[in-house]
């Protein structure tokens, strides 16, 4: 047993998806959420700058003594996950890794889309990847330009999202992709609405399974938390903003519970 928190950062709303999935399968465990919103979006940002923000955020959740970390940000993961691993060779990472794996087994057509940002697609990680799982299967990149921004507004339904997930898509989709891989937490928000403009693709997020994997890690450490569980919010920019939105992607009060 280990009552200490679990910390996990993204920088806005998107890595909610994954803490939302975790605390669904281990309710007693306490999460730290940094929302790194003054510095959203990561995306764009050079990799270098994306690294210094993933070492200055894990520093502040280590001194709230967190026992594990999960970077729930692709793009954080693409530029930092190797470098955290081996700067705090003691503290357990769970990062975030495209789905092209389960995306390949299922495709019907051999043809992936993997929507991503271009700081996912860019990187090593990325690339590693689709190298060793995408292997026989067509991988479509799809850059989601400005899909992570409407997420952070809370806007995940409606024609402005349907037209641009149409024209971000609609191409890939056109020449065969029959599978469409989540490639960034924010997106996770955005899978019914994929879903209801492309009803024979399927969706991959990764979210539950980067999730179980936190929760397997503490297990085969005995490190799980007898209670109780709970949710404080660190928050860089605005923390109001970001409790509306939270509000507007359908976390109930109860999911929003805070500490801090």
């Amino acid at each position: 047993m280990d009552a200490r928190p679990v910390g996990a950062f993204d920088s806005g709303v998107g890595g909610l998806a994954v803490v939302r999935a975790f605390r669904q399968l281990a309710p007693a465990e306490r999460v730290i959420y940094f929302a790194d919103s003054a510095w959203f979006p990561y995306g764009p940002r050079p990799p270098a700058e994306v690294r210094k923000r993933a070492f200055a955020i894990t520093h502040r959740l280590l001194e709230s003594d967190v026992k594990l970390i999960i970077v729930a940000c692709n793009t954080a993961s693409a530029a930092a996950l190797r470098e955290l691993r081996e700067a705090f060779p003691g503290v357990p990472f769970v990062g975030m890794v495209p789905g092209v794996k389960p995306a390949a087994l299922r495709s019907k057509s051999g043809h992936v889309a993997v929507l991503a940002t271009a700081g996912t697609l860019d990187g090593e990680l990325y690339d590693r990847v689709v190298e060793q799982f995408g292997r026989g299967t067509k991988v479509t990149a799809v850059a989601g330009t400005g899909l992570a921004d409407m997420v952070e507004r809370g806007d995940i339904s409606g024609p402005a999202i349907a037209a641009r997930l149409e024209q971000l898509l609609g191409p890939a989709v056109g020449r065969g992709a029959d599978t469409v891989v989540l490639g960034c937490t924010h997106y996770a928000f955005l899978g019914e609405a994929i879903t209801r403009l492309f009803p024979s693709v399927e969706v991959v997020d990764t979210s539950e399974a980067a999730a179980r994997r936190a929760v397997d890690l503490l297990c085969d450490a005995d490190a799980l938390s007898p209670g109780p569980g709970g949710l404080d919010l660190i928050v860089s920019g605005d923390r109001q903003r970001l409790r509306a939105t939270m509000a507007a992607l359908g976390f109930t009060p109860a999911e929003q519970e805070a500490n801090r």
